[in-house]
């Protein structure tokens, strides 16, 4: 036997040992798609479905619809765990993850991704519609790899460059109800895309040190705890502009207004909070609120797009 084919043998036993021995389970493929943000996305996705028709969507078209952008969602989260695997075992808050303990083969990850994606994509096309599929497809390569692969490693702005992609959902949403894009999809995508870096530069605060330790160029490590903070107030009075501007359009009424106007005056209270730097626990606080904050603001304007329909 040649010594080739003596090193593929051996290759071969070592990832058939590895997956033998390996301690996962069914819950961390399911973690490797981040069910909590694909349920944040998906929930963002279903209101641009909804208020892209004056009744309500198809069911069919729901269905599918959230099922390929939900796959595909998770698809790129877990290429997001596959390429950070080394960047996660170096901080503790994601050093417990499938591949970063080290109790998933990096291969089966990869192609649990790979699966998701095609699926997701695949969906999309054959019960959907193919805009909304290469949107999908376009959203997935810039998040999987041109954020988690370039842009995270190479710029402090990762978050603002690479925000597009995390804010397509409620794009895609309409798309897949219309099949065409226009001013109000896009308004949809303003809104995500301008709430991502005060939500995302609070956690950043809170965990500053991981980040400086594995060597991520994240804002705080870059420009300093007080440029940062600065940064998500700043950020967060642009989040409050673009989020009354679907009023200003005509795109809602005033149900929305009332309503937007009431969480961003508790939105700029944790923002508030965060620039001033008295409060430790300020930062990690504000980012929980976001969270909050932003699908308030998608049911907000779900409930005015309804209440509307209900007067008439």
């Amino acid at each position: 036997m040649s010594n080739a084919l003596l090193r593929r043998v051996g290759v071969k036993r070592v990832v058939l040992a590895q997956l033998e021995t390996s301690d996962w389970t069914w819950q961390d493929l399911l973690t490797l798609c981040k069910p909590r943000v694909v349920v944040v996305m998906l929930v963002c996705a279903l209101v641009g479905m909804a208020l892209a028709t004056p009744t309500l969507p198809p069911l069919a078209t729901v269905v599918f619809g959230l099922a390929g952008i939900g796959m595909a969602a998770g698809g790129a989260a877990a290429f997001n765990h596959v390429v950070d695997r080394k960047l996660d075992a170096m901080m503790l808050r994601t050093s417990q993850r499938p591949l970063a303990s080290q109790r998933m083969p990096t291969a089966l990850a990869l192609g649990w991704a790979t699966l998701l994606s095609i699926a997701g994509i695949a969906l999309l096309l054959w019960q959907v519609n193919a805009l909304t599929a290469w949107l999908t497809l376009g959203s997935l390569i810039g998040y999987a790899l041109i954020y988690t692969a370039f842009l995270k490693r190479a710029t402090p702005q990762n978050i603002v460059i690479g925000g597009v992609a995390g804010a397509a959902p409620p794009m895609l949403g309409w798309t897949a109800v219309t099949g065409q894009l226009g001013p109000e999809p896009l308004l949809l995508v303003l809104i995500v895309f301008a709430w991502t870096p005060p939500h995302f530069w609070a956690l950043a605060i809170h965990k500053r040190d991981e980040y400086a330790r594995a060597g991520v160029p994240m804002l705080p490590v870059t420009h300093g705890e007080a440029f940062t903070r600065l940064q998500v107030w700043l950020y967060g009075w642009l989040t409050v502009a673009v989020t009354l501007l679907p009023f200003v359009i005509g795109m809602s009424g005033a149900v929305y207004l009332l309503g937007v106007m009431a969480l961003n005056v508790r939105f700029m209270h944790w923002n508030w909070k965060v620039w001033r730097g008295k409060d430790p626990k300020a930062p990690l606080a504000a980012f929980w609120f976001s969270i909050r904050y932003i699908l308030g603001v998608f049911g907000i304007l779900l409930l005015d797009h309804y209440a509307g329909l209900w007067v008439m």
